[in-house]
């Protein structure tokens, strides 16, 4: 079985699928990491952010990978753990323009649809419903208020040491929000067969437990 959540960005999404994942047994994977890890990539070889060419010759020599620990799953990029560093405000703001690149999204496609054929899978993403896995039995598409999207994602910053002010974090949201929904390739668009959750008002539990009932309905 197949399970794509959808929505824009801080709206619970990898939270949400690990938890979903972890109910019913099925694999996680978070591909929204995988960009940022791309994101990395860039950085540490001192690669324009919309070098598409270069991006790529690193990427494909390159292996992203994720590993559960007792801290949660670890992202890793060869042997380096990038866990904390796709979470940096720098990768944050410009992961948008690395995601949108048509041939990174290819090979990142290629690598997510290779997972998902291999295992019962619950992704998250922008495109998942819409282009990576299309024909996924479950489609969610998860939302939330900028302001409160903003929020937690204060809160997760102050956790990891990180100090951005509020309203700067609710700016960079609405602006990624702009750049993910207009981007030429696999724009952030609900699937029309998606079932839409707001979660602006709901627990992570509520979420998950809307979503683990989509799946039981669905087999």
């Amino acid at each position: 079985m197949q399970i794509a959540i959808d929505g824009p960005s801080s709206a619970g999404k990898s939270t949400v699928a690990k938890k979903v994942a972890q109910k019913l047994g099925f694999i996680y994977c978070d591909t929204g990491a995988m960009y940022r890890a791309a994101t990395v990539l860039a950085k540490e070889n001192g690669i324009d952010y919309g070098d598409e060419e270069q991006i790529l010759a690193k990427l494909s020599q390159s292996e992203i990978s994720f590993k559960p620990s007792e801290k949660g799953q670890l992202v890793f990029l060869n042997d380096e753990d990038v866990t904390l560093a796709i979470r940096t405000p720098e990768i944050t703001n410009n992961v948008s323009q690395v995601s949108a690149l048509p041939k990174i999204r290819e090979e990142l496609v290629r690598q997510q649809r290779k997972i998902a054929g291999d295992h019962d899978i619950v992704m998250d993403g922008r495109d998942i419903g819409t282009t990576v896995l299309p024909n996924a039995e479950v489609k969610v598409f998860l939302i939330a208020s900028a302001s409160e999207r903003a929020r937690r994602r204060y809160d997760e910053n102050i956790q990891k040491g990180i100090m951005t002010p509020l309203a700067k974090l609710q700016e960079e949201i609405e602006i990624r929000d702009y750049k993910d929904s207009h981007r030429e390739i696999s724009p952030l668009t609900k699937a029309t067969d998606a079932s839409e959750i707001d979660s602006t008002n709901l627990s992570i539990q509520q979420v998950v437990d809307k979503i683990v009932e989509l799946a039981n309905n669905a087999r």
